[in-house]
Parts: C-alpha cells; sequence; structure tokens
C-alpha cells in the first residue's frame, strides 16, 4: 500500500468559484482510477491552499495515476500553483495498531497474533 499526497494553491479565483468546482461528478471521476482505494479531500487551513491523500494498492499504481490525465490537466491549470506531491510507503504494522483505515491492516494484526 502506498499512500500519496497533494497539496497546491489555487490563485485568479475566489474561493467560491474554487469550491463551485467540487461536484459529485468531479468525485466520481476518482472511482475509475486504478488502484485507488480511497482519496480523502483536504482544505488547508492557510487560504487557498487544497489538496487529497490518496491510498494507492501499488507504487506503479500512484505513479501512473501522478503521469495520468488527472494530475497533467492539474499542471497545465492555470489557476493551480505550487503543486507538490509526495509518495509515502504505509507502515502497515504500525498503522494496524493506531486503525488506519486501510484495507486488510485488521487482518494481517490478527494473522500476527497467531
Amino acid at each position: 500500500m502506498v499512500i500519496l499526497q497533494v497539496n497546491y494553491r489555487f490563485q485568479n479565483v475566489t474561493a467560491a468559484q474554487w469550491e463551485a468546482r467540487y461536484t459529485d461528478s468531479t468525485g466520481e471521476k476518482f472511482l475509475s482510477v486504478d488502484g485507488l482505494v480511497w482519496k480523502v479531500w483536504l482544505d488547508k487551513l492557510e487560504p487557498n491552499c487544497v489538496g487529497g491523500v490518496y491510498l494507492f494498492e501499488s507504487l506503479a499504481q500512484a505513479r501512473a495515476y501522478l503521469a495520468g490525465p488527472i494530475v497533467s490537466a492539474m499542471r497545465a491549470n492555470p489557476n493551480v500553483a505550487d503543486l507538490t506531491t509526495t509518495l509515502s510507503n504505509v507502515r502497515e504494522r504500525m498503522s494496524a495498531i493506531t486503525h488506519a483505515p486501510v484495507p486488510g491492516l485488521a487482518l494481517v494484526t490478527r494473522i500476527a497474533a497467531e
């Protein structure tokens, strides 16, 4: 399992204009991303800063997403600035202890305890 964190700042539009982009259809396009288990949508406390945290089944799938059309469109969008991405492996044993919402972790912990 791999976590991808994406952060960026929106510019040249009002917060209300940016917020109007968050429609059900915007969210639904992520349902077909290969290997994506879930996405958490973020609004940072700093003005105009947003992002997401994604759980992918594999590093290859996370990298394919970064090279794919959704992120390419973000990079080409003149209203998106300071886009950063960070890939991290999930520490499964420790994440299971702290009840991380990662599928299969409870099973891993139970099997390890037996």
